[in-house]
């Protein structure tokens, strides 16, 4: 199966350097005042973190979701893993992302990677573009501003395939996010035919199945 098949050396490299840059950020956020990380925000790389994206990258070679999207790029750590499960099952990730520096920052991490062929950015609001995409969708990552989870779920509900899988992150931490993710969970879990989990994984996810 796919996800026996060791992953390339050259996204191995690339997700280290990830990781390293992730590391450092923490180290320079313990330095700094709330006010200083506020004005900084979209300096860090804020990744869902290797567990999480390990999860998913497995979940998508199991279920061979091939019609990939993801709600937030950010930097394109988690671009990447799903990337390479896409490539695994010869799929493609459509990538939502509000800044153009985040998105060429991940265009030329995934170019090292070789993966830039399995990834579309839409670079603006991401309701914006989510509105203009036809999907169907088979596997959905969710991951921006905590408060944008509800309007997002309500344009990607119709737009989900059968056996759908949404991962929704930091639905634990941080504590801050928490009135949102109670929010996102309520309203994921009373739409007809989903199905949906609390995984205590990285930092909190929410696992949905579309039936």
């Amino acid at each position: 199966m796919s996800d026996t098949e060791p992953m390339d050396p050259g996204v191995w490299r690339v997700i280290e350097d990830y990781e390293a840059r992730a590391q450092r950020d923490e180290e320079l956020w313990q330095t700094l005042s709330e006010q200083e990380v506020a004005q900084r925000l979209d300096e860090f790389l804020l990744p869902v973190g290797r567990a999480t994206a390990t999860f998913m990258n497995l979940l998508i070679k199991e279920a061979e979701a091939r019609h990939i999207l993801e709600v937030g790029s950010s930097y394109g750590y988690s671009t990447t893993w799903l990337a390479e499960a896409a490539r695994a099952v010869d799929g493609k990730v459509v990538s939502l992302e509000l800044r153009a520096a985040k998105v060429e920052y991940a265009r030329a991490q995934l170019a090292r990677a070789r993966l830039e062929s399995r990834v579309e950015f839409k670079v603006g609001d991401a309701l914006e573009s989510l509105a203009q995409l036809r999907g169907p969708f088979d596997f959905v990552l969710i991951d921006l501003w905590k408060d944008l989870y509800v309007p997002v779920f309500e344009q990607l509900y119709p737009k989900l395939a059968p056996g759908a899988i949404i991962v929704a992150d930091n639905m634990l931490h941080p504590e801050t996010a928490r009135v949102h993710a109670r929010a996102y969970q309520a309203r994921v879990r009373a739409a007809p035919e989903m199905s949906s989990v609390l995984l205590a994984i990285g930092n909190g996810i929410e696992v949905s199945r579309y039936r």
